[in-house]
């Protein structure tokens, strides 16, 4: 059997499967971020370490298994953070995860080194304050006691991987979402680090998602309640790692839209896409030789959490579902509107001083009107991503959804409706990251081959455009986008 690990921003979701992918048992142990104003977003290496430990044992127990059945282990998670290790592989600081935007000035530094374009064309990505290496820069410039004790970079799920088997690497997926990558060459680029004025030895080594890494250490091995002999798979980042777990790993597979703290729409490709706007941008996909063009909004499940913790009464049980169930379509939200960039904004905008905004609330709205609007607007901004994708020369015609925003039956007709293209929701659900992290390590363990995610998750319910609400919205989506236009100017004047 397998384990494999997903860190997510939250908390970490471990998740038992049979060495052919299918789940038998999931377990989740939460952890706490810290988000502060002047964009800072940060958690505790330590915690993710301690919630892998526990979530392993705690789905042992679940599941009754015996600990020597478990062959394989892999982990998958965050991407684009920051986690800097001391020469005893101990972090020095806390890591700076995704959501973080401090490094406006080093984005710049970059910027008028490279040239936006020309970075955008070597990396599949802009040059933003959200990936690792303009994180990496601000402690340099900004910390440098804590930076005179740095001597290796790794994300996440790498770090994990290290407490796992004493060695550390990173892999392509998550390499090419670091800002650091030469998505043509497969290595880090030495012209973006001689730009960043960063040593080549700081970064680890690059593996595919698919090597073995190693096996336990006693030390790991003895915290999770493992044999050694288990196996640990490199693994990859979560968005690419979802898109395996949705059936897509291959262009023939469509779209898939992921409804979590932050939400992308994402397929596979044989080559990267790269758009003349540069608003979207090209991971390397953990399945090896391929890519998968995605473009990631911060907050797209995160303003729905917003939304219902702000209007419970108890926020610490916040009534999400009830809440968008009640938002259905009889509501009318013509003249209202919700602008989702509660913590800044990649796709399509990239825009860090961005922020959340209702436009055109009425004394007539309800929570009920608030609700809507904040599931239209994560809807109308996706749909800016869609377009983009188009013109790049792709054709999306379908999208299936996961995440925890897909059980939402009035958000997908939303999504239908404002993007006019059938939305299904498949089985996977949340379970899109770590499904896909186990195939990829039956993968590695030569158990399988990736054509078998295809099988592992069912199409449950359809969403189907309907044509008047799609008319409407489209008249609708330009005054959405106009909001933005309008506000960027107020934002980038404004205190974050």
């Amino acid at each position: 059997m397998l384990i494999a690990h997903d860190l997510g921003t939250t908390g970490n979701k471990a998740s038992l499967h049979q060495d052919d992918g299918r789940l038998v048992a999931s377990v989740t142990v939460g952890y706490p971020a810290h988000f502060a104003s002047g964009g800072i977003a940060e958690q505790n290496p330590e915690d993710w370490w301690q919630a892998v430990v526990s979530a392993t044992r705690q789905l042992l127990l679940k599941a009754a298994v015996d600990a020597r059945s478990i062959t394989g282990l892999v982990v998958g998670g965050q991407m684009m953070g920051t986690v800097l290790l001391d020469g005893a592989g101990t972090p020095v600081r806390p890591a700076i995860i995704w959501a973080d935007t401090r490094s406006g000035a080093q984005v710049r530094e970059l910027a008028a080194s490279l040239g936006e374009t020309h970075a955008y064309d070597l990396l599949g990505h802009r040059l933003n304050e959200t990936y690792s290496i303009e994180k990496i820069m601000w402690v340099r410039d900004h910390e440098p006691e804590v930076w005179s004790r740095v001597r290796k970079f790794c994300v996440a799920k790498d770090y994990i991987v290290m407490r796992l088997t004493g060695r550390l690497a990173t892999d392509r997926s998550d390499a090419s979402g670091t800002n650091a990558y030469d998505q043509l060459t497969g290595k880090w680029s030495s012209e973006v680090l001689a730009a960043a004025r960063l040593d080549p030895d700081l970064f680890p080594e690059i593996l595919d998602s698919v090597t073995v890494v190693g096996s336990l250490t006693a030390e790991a091995a003895n915290a999770l309640g493992l044999g050694r002999d288990a196996r640990i798979v490199m693994g990859g980042g979560d968005g690419p790692m979802a898109a395996v777990g949705s059936g897509i790993v291959a262009p023939s597979d469509g779209a898939y839209v992921c409804l979590g703290t932050s939400s992308w729409i994402s397929f596979a490709s044989e080559a990267p896409l790269r758009d003349p706007q540069m608003r979207t941008f090209t991971f390397d996909n953990v399945v090896p030789g391929s890519y998968v063009p995605t473009a990631t909004m911060q907050a797209g499940g995160a303003s729905v959490q917003w939304i219902a913790e702000a209007l419970s009464p108890d926020s610490s049980h916040p009534e999400t579902g009830r809440l968008t169930a009640e938002a259905g379509d009889d509501l009318d939200t013509r003249g209202l509107y919700f602008l989702p960039y509660l913590l800044g904004e990649r796709s399509p905008h990239w825009d860090p001083d961005a922020r959340g905004a209702f436009v055109g609330i009425g004394r007539h709205h309800t929570r009920s009107h608030l609700v809507r609007a904040v599931l239209e607007g994560v809807a109308f901004n996706l749909r800016l991503c869609l377009n983009a994708f188009g013109a790049a020369g792709a054709t999306i015609d379908r999208v299936d959804a996961v995440g925890g925003g897909a059980q939402s039956d009035v958000w997908l007709q939303i999504l239908a409706d404002v993007w006019g293209v059938p939305v299904r929701r498949r089985t996977v659900g949340e379970e899109a990251n770590s499904l896909g992290a186990a195939v990829t390590a039956a993968v590695g363990l030569d158990l399988t081959d990736f054509s078998a995610a295809r099988s592992l998750s069912e199409v449950t319910a359809e969403f189907t455009p309907d044509p008047t609400r799609h008319s409407d919205y489209s008249s609708r989506a330009p005054r959405f986008d106009s909001a933005y236009t309008a506000l960027a100017p107020w934002f980038a004047d404004g205190e974050a």
